[in-house]
């Protein structure tokens, strides 16, 4: 174990990537807290804010349909110098915006441009770290929560000061133009070896990826929408259903991403000697069990304590679904990692807007409800997953004797190179 760890190597390029990821994930994380702000100067209703949230969601279902093509085209730096100014860009255009069209324009253009680090890191961290990528997107992950936690942080704390809370965009915005600037001045010259997608490869984009695979899938898709329902709306709720005030509400968000930070800092060290079965088991009693102090609104501690008891389950839902989800795909991955991404943006773009129309119609309160039903989903799909007669989606529905085993349990299917597999 120790030898293992000690081969691990992070280069000057591995640590660049931890940070672009982690101001991508920042500004991810920016729509939840400015929202009360948002709705309040310019006026909105729920439904109408929440377009905030499908915008940047919008962004990244163009990047994961459109985008492949000119991506394979790019050197992989300068992929990431095209997402870091996305994210500069857009995130000017949000802070200085004083109209909704502009400010939802602004976190479109980061969710479509910016998503192109998401896209890239995998592939530039399995190039710097070899077969100890596994490790670099955990670190990677660990890293990007502490920069989510950060963004309620600031948006509340500067809310209360001179320069207001849009300087938390604009910080933000500042370092990523400036390094993306960097990149690309430093990349144009630079005879980069080209993001080369094998012939093999490119006739495996119109494959066709198994039926394991895509219920892995959606139960990474429902616990995205798990986390961002939580980020983008727990602040309405701790103000509306807790009696918070404005700004004290928006950082309490942070319990929630601290606990993140806190399980995903856990999970880098358990994922080489649990099993992934053992790992999302843990997960999903911690983040149920914390979803129901923090709904019951009996008392503000109890459910604020329940925020953070959330965000330790939550926290390694993708962590541990993303490379079980590769796995499953065999030998389709590069399709199979472009639509992992539109997991994100599928995610993101439908459930809070829906938790949102719900908290028009219904309050805040019940509306929340909407996330117990995506962890039951979460459950249903794992249980599915783990069938050991599982190629098609259609084997689910319709049980037919003479159809071949096609192995091994998810376990043994999606186990990786730290011995972490779901049937463990």
């Amino acid at each position: 174990m120790s030898q293992h760890h000690a081969s691990i190597i992070r280069t000057p390029e591995t640590w660049l990537v931890y940070l672009l990821l982690s101001l991508y994930v920042y500004m991810l994380n920016l729509p939840g807290p400015i929202t009360g702000y948002l709705r309040e100067e310019f006026q909105l209703t729920y439904t109408e804010s929440s377009l905030h949230f499908s915008a940047f969601a919008a962004g990244v279902l163009v990047t994961g349909l459109f985008a492949g093509p000119f991506i394979r085209k790019l050197a992989p730096w300068r992929v990431m110098a095209i997402g870091s100014l996305g994210l500069g860009v857009g995130g000017l255009i949000l802070a200085w915006g004083r109209q909704p069209a502009v400010t939802i324009f602004g976190l479109f253009l980061m969710g479509c441009l910016g998503t192109w680090i998401l896209s890239m890191y995998p592939l530039i961290l399995e190039q710097e770290m070899g077969s100890h990528s596994s490790v670099g997107i955990t670190e990677a992950n660990t890293i990007c929560s502490i920069f989510a936690a950060a963004a309620p942080l600031l948006v509340g704390a500067l809310a209360s000061q001179a320069v207001g809370w849009r300087m938390a965009i604009l910080a933000a915005a500042g370092i990523s133009l400036a390094l993306g600037v960097w990149l690309w001045l430093s990349t144009r010259e630079a005879q980069q070896k080209q993001t080369v997608i094998p012939i093999e490869a490119e006739a495996q984009a119109s494959g066709k990826l198994p039926g394991r695979y895509w219920l892995i899938w959606f139960a990474m898709m429902f616990g995205i929408a798990i986390e961002f329902c939580t980020v983008y709306w727990s602040a309405d709720f701790n103000a509306k259903v807790l009696g918070l005030a404005q700004n004290t509400a928006t950082q309490a968000v942070s319990l929630f991403l601290v606990g993140m930070i806190l399980g995903r800092f856990a999970g880098s060290r358990l994922i080489a000697r649990w099993s992934a079965r053992k790992m999302l088991l843990i997960s999903l009693i911690l983040g149920i069990a914390g979803y129901a102090a923090f709904w019951s609104g009996v008392q503000t501690a109890l459910s604020l304590a329940g925020l953070f008891v959330m965000g330790l389950g939550v926290a390694n839902f993708y962590t541990t679904l993303l490379p079980l989800a590769l796995k499953a795909a065999g030998s389709q991955k590069q399709l199979a990692g472009a639509r992992a991404t539109l997991a994100s943006g599928v995610a993101i773009f439908f459930l809070p807007f829906g938790l949102g129309t719900l908290a028009d119609g219904l309050g805040i309160h019940k509306a929340f409800l909407l996330v117990a039903l995506l962890f039951v989903l979460v459950v249903l799909m794992l249980v599915l997953a783990a069938k050991p007669q599982l190629n098609d989606l259609k084997n689910i529905f319709v049980h037919q004797q003479d159809l071949p085993t096609v192995g091994v349990e998810l376990a043994e299917d999606c186990h990786d190179s730290a011995g972490n597999g779901l049937g463990e």
